[in-house]
């Protein structure tokens, strides 16, 4: 029991590295570029251009958390191994029927 404990705790750290080490990064760069169309945007008088990305960036990502929200509240993280066993059954139903 200690060892899987133990093998957990390191799985849970290495995993919040992963992210931290990811997201991070990704999360700079996204608000730098939405910072730089919006100074475009403010600063030059064709800066309309600079609309349609920024509009894009925040529509896809309150898109992309809205599904997160929607799959979290619906317990779509509560069984990740579900999908995968009933396909299995589904795959081994239909190699019976032939």
């Amino acid at each position: 029991m200690a060892s899987r404990e133990r093998s957990a705790k390191i799985r849970n750290r290495v995993t919040l590295i992963l992210a931290f080490l990811i997201l991070v990064p990704s999360m700079y760069g996204f608000v730098g570029k939405l910072l730089e169309f919006l100074q475009v945007f403010q600063g030059e008088a064709d800066g309309v251009f600079a609309i349609t990305p920024m509009l894009n960036y925040i529509l896809a990502s309150a898109g992309f958390f809205m599904l997160l929200l929607w799959a979290t509240a619906n317990g779509m993280f509560h069984d990740i191994e579900r999908p995968k066993d009933r396909m299995l059954q589904n795959e081994q139903f239909l190699d019976d029927q032939w």
